[in-house]
């Protein structure tokens, strides 16, 4: 019952993801971090296999810093987005594909633009300016729609996640307890409570 969402607004974005592992009707975890942070501006949210969820990420993670090291500079959102794409594709070509969604959202420190990029595990890619993965998706994505606004401050785009994480919360079966909340601007990421 794994459930992610991110939106952007006015010089930010802010993504959520429950913290709680599951398998089949057990609970395993409650405080799983289901959002990486890739560089100081770049976040990634991952729902998907158990297995596959936590290898691909941290491959992404190590392969993003090792591109950091060696051109001393971080990859910008549209260009991780395009190569996280890739790497997805090529798996899926593989024997051994990724079963894995992602939401990649990060500050763009050259155009001071958020960017936010619905990834899922068949590797396809676009730029939105909201999204969600999971069960919680097929609540939230209405109430993203009317109440997206992406000129809105950042109290205002917190209000209309509160609003989406209420109403998954009243309306899904089995609703996550506990969501995990992260900003990232141009000060960086930094993570919040709701």
């Amino acid at each position: 019952m794994e459930t992610s969402f991110a939106l952007t607004g006015k010089g930010y974005l802010i993504m959520a993801a429950d913290t709680t592992a599951a398998r089949s009707i057990v609970k395993m975890k409650i405080d799983e971090d289901k959002i990486k942070t890739l560089s100081p501006h770049l976040l990634m949210a991952y729902s998907g296999e158990p297995g596959d969820t936590v290898q691909f990420a941290e491959y992404v993670e190590r392969n993003i810093r090792l591109y950091q090291i060696r051109n001393l500079y971080p990859l910008r959102p549209a260009a991780a987005a395009s190569w996280i794409r890739k790497a997805l594709a090529d798996s899926l070509r593989s024997r051994k594909p990724y079963s894995v969604n992602l939401l990649l959202g990060g500050y763009d420190t050259a155009t001071n633009d958020p960017h936010l990029y619905w990834i899922d595990y068949l590797g396809t890619m676009t730029e939105v300016p909201f999204a969600a993965h999971g069960y919680g998706s097929y609540f939230a994505l209405s109430l993203l729609d009317r109440y997206h606004d992406p000129s809105a401050s950042l109290e205002e785009g917190l209000a209309t996640l509160k609003r989406c994480l209420d109403e998954v919360s009243k309306r899904l079966v089995v609703s996550p307890e506990k969501y995990k909340v992260k900003i990232v601007d141009k000060d960086g990421v930094r993570e919040i409570e709701l």
